[in-house]
């Protein structure tokens, strides 16, 4: 089984969130978010980063 390295966590609706990130994060993942997801990730006590400091110069957008 491939080990995961990065999840990207950007939601709306963020019921159950937290449980199943701190899944992602016991797995080793480390996990990107955006605004008020990131925060509430890490109000939650999880190691978060932010998606602008992947995002380079053009403010943090990514393309898929």
């Amino acid at each position: 089984m491939a080990k995961i390295q990065r999840a990207l966590i950007s939601l709306t609706d963020k019921s159950g969130i937290l449980e199943f990130a701190r899944g992602l994060a016991e797995l080793g993942g480390e996990i990107l978010s955006t605004g008020g997801t990131a925060r509430m990730l890490r109000d939650g006590g999880l190691a978060v980063r932010d998606v602008a400091e992947v995002g380079g110069q053009d403010g943090g957008r990514l393309d898929s």
